[in-house]
C-alpha cells in the first residue's frame, strides 16, 4: 500500500499571495480546518512546502 499523507488547513489564505491560494486549492483544501489525504509524493511534498506556514502535515 502506497503512503498518504493527511493535510490540514491551519490558517486562513486571507492576504497570501495568489501562487500560494492556487496551490492550497490544488491540494484541495477549501475550509479550514479541512483535511485530505494526498499521496506521499515529490509533487505533492513540493506543494506542501510552499504552503507549509498555512498547512499541518501528518503521515496516514
Amino acid at each position: 500500500m502506497a503512503k498518504t499523507l493527511k493535510v490540514t488547513l491551519t490558517k486562513s489564505t486571507i492576504g497570501c499571495k495568489k501562487d500560494q491560494i492556487a496551490t492550497v486549492e490544488a491540494l484541495g483544501l477549501r475550509k479550514l480546518h479541512q483535511c485530505v489525504e494526498k499521496p506521499d509524493n515529490a509533487q505533492i511534498r513540493g506543494m506542501i512546502f510552499k504552503v507549509s506556514h498555512l498547512v499541518k502535515v501528518e503521515e496516514a
